[in-house]
């Protein structure tokens, strides 16, 4: 029997009380309510749940053999920028939520190591981890503001949407590249082309 000295106090939004589904199986309540984002989560300067957010949560708790079983979504705004032309972005993303939190002594807490499997402490239960993690795997690692968006012309960093078609830049050769230096001008024709 493991002893967890962690205390949750139930006046965080993310910790949830399940002494009213009594280690009963089959015994369900629903729970919706906003939770505080106190760290931002994900990559900064690419993509991320922006701190001073709120998560919404809504959830079914259900009591089963092993623990209580919550399932539902997270749904929180987004912040970030478009990784081909570097536009903010801002969206929303949605997770669906699957997590076992095992009851003390039960099978799968004597039998599963402690980091594998969320635990009900005193009856209580911190979903912050859980919807932390899924949240951030769920952000997409190439954030684009539009699926086709045509990013940067690599010669000026000028957005191709925004440019003139046909825009382009004029190549020099680089064995003229001397003789532009020295006189101005691009050669247009080689020494032995020449009338």
């Amino acid at each position: 029997m493991s002893e967890d000295k962690t205390f949750l106090d139930t006046r965080n939004p993310w910790v949830i009380d399940t002494h009213e589904l009594g280690r009963r199986a089959g015994q369900s309540r629903t729970v919706e309510r906003n939770a505080p984002v106190t760290t931002a989560l994900g990559v900064p300067g690419v993509i991320l749940v922006p701190e001073g957010s709120e998560i919404e949560l809504d959830l079914l708790l259900e009591s089963v053999v092993e623990g209580v079983l919550v399932t539902g979504t997270a749904a929180a705004r987004t912040e970030g920028q478009c990784s081909r032309c570097l536009d903010p972005l801002s969206d929303e993303i949605e997770i669906e939520l699957t997590e076992l939190f095992a009851y003390p002594d039960s099978t799968t807490e004597a039998t599963t190591d402690e980091d594998e499997v969320s635990r009900l402490v005193d009856g209580k239960l911190d979903l912050e981890p859980a919807v932390r993690d899924a949240l951030v795997l769920a952000l997409p690692q190439v954030p684009l503001c539009t699926e086709d968006c045509p990013g940067l012309c690599p010669e000026c960093g000028g957005k191709w949407a925004d440019l003139e078609p046909g825009h382009g830049h004029e190549k020099i050769d680089p064995r003229w590249a001397a003789l532009v230096e020295r006189f101005g001008d691009s050669p247009s024709a080689g020494p032995d082309q020449q009338a």
